[in-house]
């Protein structure tokens, strides 16, 4: 069995670190297995190490310390070219003087292929990304959209085992982008490749990621499947980092188990799920989603409640993000889907809310940054 798990991983990082200065580590400490035909996700805000690891996966940085393994052996001192890996980046890097056809055939017949395998790979390539017709035009004469597929077909055309992607749909408008988060899930759906996929953009990683790996300060915070991560942050940065949250300060009274109480400033107590937190009276911050709090008649049954006044409302269409007054927080956001607002609600009314002790996590106290 547990050989058999081995087997499943493809790439492992092992102790991995990269100082540019000899100084501070850009990368901490990395361990991270990547497994056979996953799309994992490295996710954080610039300078937080997840570029510098990828760059160290495909061979253009080198670790300052620590190994890196793809499919079981060390891949340190190997060049970028002989590491099978396919690599797609934000500004397409396309030869501008060949065509689309070209450009594909290019990384098959640096290999040696023979011209008749190389033709039939690049018409299956350029299918596809649906780009069958554009096979002999020239990277100018497409659009951002089109060249980004281009630059995606020609990352696959050599089939290689690995797949990195940089920040691939950072230049496109958000419809686009969008289009192609999807379109790139289901050709790793169907293809089983494994992809490395890296950006700053939360949503993104959350929509096409089978994992995500949160990363902060050179080390990684988190490593779970999206939903996870967004229902269950193991920390305070996380819960920032990935969609909305309404964090209130504290301290720890005392805990029960996997429950805790927690008194807040002004003296109120909120029951909540104790995730990572202290001795009591060491300071833990919470952490609600703001869809998770409960107003008015909706709010009786929860275990946690408060009164909040409501300051303003703000207007997305879909749902309508509440902002309000409570328990001393000036920003504390409510969401509702428009169909459940209540249409007498306004500004200024003092209402009660609350939420289920489930729905609130106590973590560490979030450090001035």
């Amino acid at each position: 069995m547990a050989e058999n798990a081995s087997s499943d991983v493809l790439v492992s990082f092992k102790g991995v670190q990269k100082s540019y200065d000899g100084e501070s580590l850009i990368v901490k400490d990395l361990n991270l297995d990547i497994r056979k035909g996953e799309f994992l996700t490295l996710l954080g805000p610039s300078g937080s190490g997840k570029t510098t690891s990828l760059m160290m996966l495909a061979g253009f940085e080198t670790p300052t310390a620590g190994e890196i393994l793809l499919a079981g052996r060390s891949i340190n001192n190997v060049p970028p070219h002989k590491r099978d890996i396919g690599m797609v980046f934000q500004n397409y890097a396309l030869f501008p003087h060949m065509t689309v056809a070209e450009n594909l055939a290019f990384p098959l017949s640096v290999r040696g292929m023979n011209k008749t395998d190389v033709t039939e790979r690049v018409k299956r390539a350029l299918s596809m990304v649906q780009l069958d017709s554009f096979r002999n035009r020239y990277p100018a004469q497409l659009s951002g959209g089109q060249q980004q597929r281009v630059a995606l077909a020609r990352a696959l055309v050599f089939e290689p085992q690995l797949v990195l992607m940089d920040e691939p749909l950072g230049a496109l408008d958000k419809q686009l982008r969008e289009h192609m988060q999807m379109e790139i899930k289901h050709i790793h759906q169907r293809l089983g490749v494994t992809v490395v996929y890296v950006t700053h953009d939360q949503g993104e990683a959350l929509t096409m990621s089978d994992r995500v790996a949160v990363f902060h300060q050179g080390e990684i915070q988190q490593i779970a499947p999206p939903r996870d991560l967004y229902e269950a942050p193991s920390n305070t940065f996380v819960a920032q980092f990935i969609g909305e949250n309404n964090r209130l300060a504290g301290e720890l009274v005392a805990r029960d188990g996997e429950r805790c109480t927690v008194r807040l400033a002004r003296g109120e107590q909120v029951q909540a799920l104790a995730v990572k937190v202290g001795a009591p009276g060491e300071p833990v911050s919470l952490s609600i989603r703001p869809e998770r709090v409960r107003i008015n008649g909706a709010s009786e049954s929860c275990a946690n409640r408060f009164s909040g006044r409501v300051a303003e409302f703000i207007y997305l269409g879909d749902h309508v993000r509440v902002r309000m007054e409570v328990c001393g927080n000036p920003s504390f956001f409510v969401k509702q889907p428009i169909a459940e607002l209540d249409p007498a609600l306004s500004v200024g009314d003092v209402v009660p809310l609350g939420w289920h002790v489930e729905h609130v996590r106590a973590l560490d106290p979030q450090l001035a940054e």
